[in-house]
């Protein structure tokens, strides 16, 4: 990969993962309780999500 290929590619996961977390702290509390989330974990669960750890 060149330097401009993974720069592009860290910024875009980056980006994904703020979205991601916004996304489940922003979920209503009744869908969360239904899906079992916790919305203290969706920094976890956002990195899960994109990086796949």
């Amino acid at each position: 990969m060149t330097l401009f290929t993974n720069l592009r590619s860290r910024m875009a996961k980056a980006a994904a993962y703020r979205r991601t977390v916004n996304e489940i702290r922003r979920m209503p509390k009744d869908v969360a309780d239904d899906l079992g989330i916790y919305p203290g974990d969706a920094r976890r669960m956002a990195y899960r999500a994109v990086y796949g750890l």
